[in-house]
């Protein structure tokens, strides 16, 4: 069946010789065609490429599992691992605030033990967003504006200034087309699969650190140690 563009184009080419048009050029015609067919069968293997992907990626989803349940096992052993990763990112430790890097472990802020945030894809590649309602403790909430200080002031703190923003903004809601939102792309593709070599850069920067500290000590211990023998010869 053809398209209401390919049915255009048959009119204005049927009627160019009857209306004095040029002449129609039927090899370039048929060659169009024959490309548009082609098109159509790399179409068809794109989309049974997708589906085969798809089983792909399910089944080693499935492989993959148990062997993130063993990593978590050991990350729990880990202090502050999850939040070290996090600020080493270059783009996710920008989105944490003060009051942020102290939820990541029993806080004083929320009851909640686990936050998720679930993204679901529909037929039609609408992608519907579901995210845990945080329960905050009495005065606490930081997202809303109603965390207090213990005289009762309420924290200055803007609606957007937090990462838990992240968890309400999107709740119950949808992106069309299949679009993420950038906060879940970059946890999914770059922090998820690898948390560790972040995690390692933070304790690199923390060695380098130590090394430059101890190595200016060094140095201070031996002009003392030139200084003491310069007096003792004079």
């Amino acid at each position: 069946m053809r398209t209401a563009e390919e049915k255009g184009k048959r009119a204005r080419t049927d009627g160019a010789e009857g209306d004095g048009g040029e002449p129609i050029d039927r090899a370039l015609l048929l060659s169009i065609e024959k490309l548009q067919e082609i098109q159509d069968e790399i179409e068809k293997v794109n989309e049974e490429a997708s589906d085969k992907v798809l089983e792909v990626e399910q089944k080693y989803n499935k492989i993959r599992r148990p062997v993130y349940v063993r990593r978590n096992e050991i990350i729990q052993k880990i202090p502050d691992f999850w939040l070290t990763a996090f600020l080493s990112h270059p783009v996710l430790g920008d989105l944490l605030t003060e009051d942020d890097q102290q939820t990541f472990s029993s806080n004083p802020y929320f009851e909640d033990k686990k936050l998720t945030k679930t993204y679901s894809m529909s037929d039609d590649g609408t992608v519907m967003v579901k995210a845990t309602s945080i329960k905050w403790k009495a005065g606490m909430d930081i997202v809303n504006g109603k965390a207090c200080t213990k005289k009762g002031e309420k924290r200055l703190l803007v609606d957007q200034s937090s990462f838990f923003t992240w968890f309400n903004d999107a709740e119950n809601g949808s992106f069309a087309h299949g679009e993420m939102d950038q906060v879940a792309d970059i946890i999914k593709e770059d922090l998820w699969p690898n948390p560790l070599k972040y995690f390692n850069n933070e304790l690199e920067s923390e060695f380098e650190q130590e090394g430059d500290e101890e190595g200016s000590d060094e140095e201070e211990a031996e002009d003392d140690d030139e200084d003491e023998g310069d007096e003792e010869e004079t």
